[in-house]
C-alpha cells in the first residue's frame, strides 16, 4: 500500500479518534465510581457550543476552553445533585441532559446569532494548530518507514497529543493511585468504602468532575480542531459511540482506547471510499455515501450486541447509595 495513504489514514484515524477517546475515558471515570452517563452526548454538544459562542464573541482560545470548562463541570454537577444525591434514576437523567443540550443550543445559537442555530466560525486565532510539524520533515528523511512515521504523528494540534497522554494518565490515576483504588471500589463496593471512612458522595462527585472536565475537552475539540463553527447535533452520535467502545474495553482506559481507535479508522476510511468505483461484480459505480456514513454506527451495533453481555460492568453501577445508620 502506498506509504502516504498509510500516514494519512493513521492521521486521519487519530484526529477522528480524539472526541471519542476524551468521552470513554469520562465513561469510564463515571461509572468506575458507580454512576451511569448516558449524557455525554449532550455534555459534548453543550460544551461545543459554549466554545463556539465564546470563541467567537471574544476571539480568545482561553476563554473558549474556559467557558467549555465551566459547562462541562456544571452539567456534571447537577448529575450529581440528581444521581448521587437525591438519588436519582441514572439512566433518565443522562437522557434529560442530552435531550435538553439539543433544544436549547439549537435555540440560543437562533438568539444570540440568528444564523439558524449555526455559529458564525470562529477566527483564526481561536483555532488549534498543528505541532511538531519540523520534527516531522525530519523524520519524512528516515528511510523506509519516515513517510509513514511523519504523516501519520506529526503534524497534529495539541489536543491529539494531550489525548494520548490522558489515556496512560488515566490509567495511572486507576491502577496505580490510592484515590484510584477508591474510586474503583466506590464502584464495586461503596458499603465497604463508606466502611472504611471514606465518603462515597465525595468519591462520585470527584468522578463527575473529572468527568466534566474530559467532556468539555471533547466538545471543545470539535469546534477548535474539526469544524470552525457549531453546527445543531455535530457530535452525531459520538457520546454513545464513546460509551459502546468503553463497553467494549470493558471499563478500562487502555481498552477503550483501542475501541475508539476502531471507531475512528472506521470513519477515516469511510471518507476515503467517497467517490470510490465498486467492482463490476458489485454493480459498478460509486460506494453510495449513506453506507460509508453508517460504517461507525453499524459498529456501535455491533459491539453493544456482541459483547454488552460479556463485559462485566462494575457492581454497583447506577446503583443508589444509602448510608447506614
Amino acid at each position: 500500500m502506498d506509504e502516504v495513504l498509510v500516514g494519512s489514514l493513521i492521521a486521519s484515524t487519530l484526529r477522528v479518534s480524539v472526541p471519542l477517546i476524551l468521552c470513554a475515558l469520562a465513561g469510564v471515570l463515571c461509572e468506575r465510581s458507580g454512576v451511569i452517563d448516558l449524557g455525554l452526548e449532550g455534555k459534548m454538544l453543550a460544551t461545543a457550543f459554549a466554545t463556539a459562542a465564546v470563541g467567537v464573541s471574544t476571539g480568545s482560545l482561553l476563554l473558549a476552553l474556559l467557558a467549555a470548562l465551566a459547562v462541562g463541570l456544571a452539567l456534571s454537577m447537577l448529575h450529581g445533585y440528581a444521581c448521587v444525591s437525591q438519588r436519582g434514576d441514572h439512566v433518565v437523567l443522562g437522557m434529560a441532559i442530552t435531550m435538553t443540550a439539543a433544544g436549547l443550543t439549537v435555540v440560543l445559537g437562533i438568539a444570540w446569532f440568528a444564523l439558524g442555530g449555526h455559529t458564525p466560525p470562529v477566527p483564526d486565532s481561536v483555532r488549534l494548530e498543528p505541532w511538531f510539524s519540523g520534527a516531522g520533515a525530519w523524520v519524512a528523511q528516515l528511510p523506509l518507514v519516515g513517510t509513514v512515521l511523519s504523516l501519520a504523528f506529526f503534524g497534529h494540534n495539541a489536543m491529539v497529543y494531550l489525548t494520548l497522554a490522558l489515556v496512560a494518565g488515566v490509567w495511572w490515576l486507576l491502577y496505580r493511585t490510592r484515590f484510584g483504588l477508591r474510586l474503583r471500589a466506590t464502584g464495586e463496593n461503596p458499603a465497604m468504602v463508606d466502611a472504611a471512612g471514606v465518603s462515597v458522595t465525595a468519591m462520585r462527585y470527584q468522578a463527575l468532575a473529572l468527568n466534566g472536565v474530559l467532556a468539555s475537552m471533547a466538545g471543545a475539540y470539535l469546534v477548535l480542531a474539526q469544524n470552525p463553527n457549531f453546527i445543531p447535533n455535530m457530535t452525531a452520535g459520538r457520546g454513545y459511540m464513546a460509551l459502546a467502545a468503553m463497553i467494549f474495553g470493558k471499563w478500562h482506559p487502555v481498552g477503550a482506547l483501542w475501541a475508539c481507535l476502531l471507531f475512528g479508522f472506521l470513519d477515516a476510511v469511510g471518507i476515503r471510499l467517497q467517490g470510490v468505483a465498486l467492482p463490476d461484480l458489485l454493480g459498478g459505480g460509486a460506494v453510495p455515501v449513506q453506507a460509508i456514513q453508517a460504517l461507525p454506527y453499524v459498529m456501535t451495533v455491533v459491539l453493544l450486541a456482541g459483547f454488552i453481555g460479556t463485559s462485566v460492568a462494575p457492581q454497583a453501577l447506577g446503583r443508589p447509595y444509602v448510608k447506614e445508620r
